[in-house]
C-alpha cells in the first residue's frame, strides 16, 4: 500500500511539472504572437494590425493571470480577473478581423 501511495505521488508530481511546462509554452507562443503583431502594426500603421496587437496583448495577460491564480491557489477574484482578460483579448481580436 505504501509503495502504491509513494508512486501516486511521483505521477502527481510529474504531471504537476508537465503542466507547469504546458503552461510556459503557451505564455511564450502568445507572447510571440503579441510581439510580431506589434511589429507588424508598427509597419503599416493599420487600425486592423493595431486592434490585432491589443488583443494578443490582453490574451497574454489572461494566460498570464491563469497561471498564476493556479500556482498560488488564488481566489475566485483572480480567476475572474484572468476570465477578463480572455474576454477583452478575443473580443478586440473579433473586432480586428471583423472591420
Amino acid at each position: 500500500m505504501r509503495a502504491l501511495i509513494h508512486v501516486s505521488v511521483v505521477v502527481l508530481s510529474l504531471a504537476r511539472l508537465l503542466l507547469a511546462g504546458v503552461r510556459l509554452v503557451t505564455f511564450a507562443l502568445t507572447l510571440g504572437l503579441t510581439l510580431i503583431s506589434f511589429r507588424a502594426y508598427r509597419r503599416s500603421r493599420s487600425r486592423r494590425l493595431e486592434y490585432a496587437f491589443i488583443g494578443f496583448a490582453f490574451v497574454s495577460i489572461g494566460v498570464a493571470l491563469t497561471a498564476l491564480a493556479d500556482q498560488l491557489d488564488a481566489g475566485p477574484l483572480f480567476h475572474a480577473g484572468a476570465t477578463l482578460g480572455f474576454l477583452v483579448g478575443f473580443a478586440t481580436l473579433y473586432v480586428s478581423l471583423y472591420r
